[in-house]
């Protein structure tokens, strides 16, 4: 019996982590803008090749996960959805924003895919306490999967987290060069729209997207000062905050927008050097916990092992040994 539950749980968790890993592939491939909608590329394919074929031949054609599993998760997401609150959904819309909205997913099917991340962790060590050279007992069984479900059920929010972070890290290393590139544009002539479309072109990362998507936003029908905000809300960072409103202010006012620029790029590298600084006076106190663990007694087995082992030969026949 224990074999028979052992093997369904396996097949579970092999099927979920299949699951898991196609979903990301797939997300991972339209955040890069590697893949779009395939239904309505395939329609557009045959339509330039003169093929008669209807919507619903074409997404026939599709593979299984783009037919059924991707669907079934929408619908769990949804179904949870229900019995979420709305201040939950809404802050998960905004940390999906923040992180740059990967996979292009809503937040009902990313709160779906905590479910079936406690699944598989949960799943996983039910599999293993179910083996037969496994004898625990029923408490730490209970424990061990409550720990694991736990872990399970937290780790796409963890891994959202990760991306903001990594996400707000990359466009804050990029902003001094990005604003040294935009003063040299603006110092030669160009408006700020056409020096920022200039730095979009020129690079590609975090920050370049979001002047690109900036510039779009004010060519079609934005104002200015609108789409700037947006691009702020956009990525949470303060030096970013910092560089719209001078950016508005400056326009407001008349003040020389290539003396701001170079302003906040020398102040902006001033953070980024006192940042690193900060980062190495953490590094002492970060290296005390494996340095107390690992490298200590380490060296005490080192040091002592052999003045044990002669005090134990001393001491020995005295003892009864």
């Amino acid at each position: 019996m224990n074999i028979l539950i052992g093997i369904i749980l396996a097949l579970v968790i092999i099927g979920g982590a299949v699951v898991l890993v196609i979903v990301g592939a797939r997300f991972a491939r339209q955040a890069q803008g590697e893949e779009g909608d395939p239904v309505l590329a395939r329609l557009a394919e045959a339509t330039q090749r003169g093929e008669n074929v209807s919507l619903e031949d074409i997404e026939l054609q599709q593979p299984f996960m783009e037919r059924v599993v991707l669907p079934i998760i929408r619908r769990i997401g949804d179904l949870s959805t229900r019995f979420t609150p709305e201040k939950l959904l809404q802050e998960t819309t905004r940390k999906l924003e923040l992180a740059g909205n990967p996979g292009r997913i809503d937040a009902s099917t990313f709160l779906a895919t905590r479910f079936v991340g406690a699944t598989i962790f949960g799943g996983l060590l039910l599999m293993i306490a179910n083996l037969p050279t496994v004898d625990w007992p029923l408490g730490r069984v209970i424990g061990v999967v409550g720990l694991f479900t736990t872990i399970g059920f937290f780790f796409p929010q963890l891994w959202l987290q990760s991306r903001i972070n990594r996400r707000q890290n990359e466009v804050r290393k990029a902003m001094p060069d990005a604003l040294d590139l935009l003063t040299i544009c603006v110092e030669a002539g160009l408006g700020f729209e056409a020096a920022m479309s200039k730095v979009a072109e020129k690079w590609e990362n975090e920050l370049s997207i979001l002047f690109g998507r900036c510039i779009r936003e004010v060519q079609l029908g934005k104002t200015q000062r609108e789409a700037l905000r947006d691009m702020e809300s956009r990525v949470g960072l303060p030096e970013l905050t910092s560089f719209v409103a001078a950016v508005i202010q400056s326009q407001a006012l008349g003040v020389s927008l290539a003396k701001v620029l170079r302003i906040q790029s020398d102040q902006m590298r001033m953070k980024r050097r006192q940042r690193a600084e900060e980062e190495a006076h953490k590094a002492p106190v970060k290296m005390i916990i494996p340095m107390a663990l690992l490298t200590f007694p380490s060296i005490m087995i080192i040091l002592m092992a052999p003045a044990a082992f002669q005090i134990a030969g001393a001491f020995g026949p005295f003892l009864g040994n």
